[in-house]
């Protein structure tokens, strides 16, 4: 081997740790920052729309499954999350349930092509759950909006936090970004079982009201 390949040989042996630590970098500035989870305060009612819903698609709310680590992000799976995010948002137009069920308040599948904001992100659950992520990483939550009103959104939980996909925005916020008061989730053990968020004295509230 002569000199010359030699110092060929160290400087790339030299380069590499670098080398692989910009790959690494690159790949975190396509991943959202990092941001907390949010923590379980207690039990809380399940919403009557998810145990109506579970009455017609029991084989969505069956609990086979334990608990599920968080999903590690990748710029790849990150992608597939804003994208379907994104694609949900723009298929479907949203609608009351009065309009879209004949019904004041209905969780389900946006077959026809409109619905609310539980619907959205049903939907969206379902889509990812059809890529591969776990299910009990995507949890349906109950949140009130800045005005007050109840929403319902998806939190996805992942090695960098939880984020919300939200039919109001394509794009997906950590669950501290919102502007939201979270209420209550699904837990990650069990999706029939809800958990109370946020504010332990946040009132009980479905995605459009009281009760």
């Amino acid at each position: 081997m002569t000199a010359r390949l030699l110092i060929i040989l160290s400087i790339v042996i030299m380069a590499a740790p670098a080398f692989a630590g910009r790959i690494l970098s690159d790949q975190d500035s396509r991943l959202p920052k990092l941001t907390t989870s949010t923590i379980s305060l207690g039990s809380a009612k399940a919403p009557w729309g998810w145990m109506d819903f579970c009455d017609r698609h029991q084989s969505e709310c069956n609990n086979t499954a334990t608990k599920s680590e968080p999903i590690t992000l990748t710029p790849n799976n990150w992608l597939m999350i804003e994208k379907v995010n994104s694609d949900v948002n723009s298929l479907i137009r949203e609608a009351d349930d009065l309009e879209t069920y004949g019904v004041e308040e209905r969780w389900d599948y946006p077959t026809s092509g409109s619905g609310d904001c539980e619907d959205f992100a049903l939907l969206k659950r379902k889509k990812l759950t059809d890529l591969g992520f776990p299910t009990q990483t995507l949890l349906m939550t109950v949140v009130t909006d800045e005005n007050g009103m109840g929403h319902a959104i998806l939190t996805i939980q992942t090695n960098r936090g939880d984020f919300v996909l939200d039919n109001r925005t394509n794009h997906i916020f950590d669950w501290r970004g919102t502007g939201y008061s979270f209420v209550k989730r699904q837990s990650v053990e069990n999706p029939n079982i809800w958990v109370r968020i946020g504010v332990p004295n946040a009132p009980a509230l479905t995605a459009t009201g009281q009760y």
